[in-house]
């Protein structure tokens, strides 16, 4: 189980910066729905291919991604955005499940 937590740690990363970070760049309402509509999912996407496409498939991804996002809610956005957390973990599951069947086992 370690070893499963272990392997996460790098997309999960990949995540909470894109959770956290890229937040910050919202200076108005444009630039806001941007972020949230398009680049951000669009990250985690990418970042649970290359997972998948490394590691296989894990259901604790897109659980993590749920459960990493949810904070930033309160921190960044209001009520509304809660839409956004099973969202992201959706993007997040196909991206993994896409990144599985690329997977290559060494």
């Amino acid at each position: 189980m370690k070893e499963k937590l272990c392997d996460l740690l790098p997309c999960l990363l990949v995540l909470g910066l894109d959770f956290y970070l890229l937040p910050c760049l919202m200076w108005d309402t444009g630039a806001a729905m941007l972020l949230m509509l398009c680049v951000m999912p669009l990250i985690a996407l990418i970042a649970a291919l290359i997972f998948g496409m490394r590691r296989g498939f894990s259901l604790l991804l897109p659980l993590a991604a749920l459960v990493l996002f949810i904070p930033s809610i309160f921190l960044f956005y209001n009520p509304t955005a809660w839409v956004y957390a099973p969202a992201y973990a959706l993007f997040v599951l196909v991206g993994n499940i896409l990144g599985r069947l690329l997977y290559k086992k060494k």
